[in-house]
């Protein structure tokens, strides 16, 4: 038991240290970020909006009453909105990082002929040598 949590704490250290644990620090406020701003547009912006056409004065006011109980469901209705938002931007973010990748692998691949061709090969002296020795053999066996 002893090295299976010796390994487990050498397995930690080295994630913390190969800087993955930086990128998820760095990614976690930037979503935390994004999520302020969406939150923002939805309550600020688009909720309005839907106020205005519904002829309500705040969604969040739009409360069921079941036995003294009350359901919410206008806040509930406002966070699907802003997760819909955020779902889609994620979304649209992951496929342009993919098809900006694929993309540039086109590129290279449809450049890599003209690369190739630069190239020059260098044959070894005792390579040409045992070439031209089985070339003078063929041509022996021939006559």
């Amino acid at each position: 038991m002893k090295n299976k949590a010796g390994s487990f704490f050498k397995g930690f250290k080295e994630f913390i240290t190969k800087g993955n644990i930086l990128d998820l620090a760095i990614a976690f406020i930037i979503g935390t970020a994004f999520k302020a701003i969406i939150t923002s547009l939805v309550n600020d912006i688009i909720m309005p909006l839907i106020n205005t056409l519904t002829g309500e004065s705040n969604f969040n006011d739009l409360i069921w009453i079941v036995s003294g109980s009350e359901i919410r469901y206008g806040s509930f209705i406002q966070q699907i909105v802003e997760f819909i938002i955020i779902a889609f931007s994620i979304y649209a973010a992951i496929t342009l990082v993919i098809r900006r990748k694929e993309f540039n692998e086109r590129i290279a691949k449809e450049n890599a002929p003209l690369v190739e061709e630069e190239i020059k090969v260098v044959v070894p002296e005792d390579i040409k040598l045992l070439t031209e020795i089985r070339d003078q053999l063929k041509e022996l066996q021939k006559k």
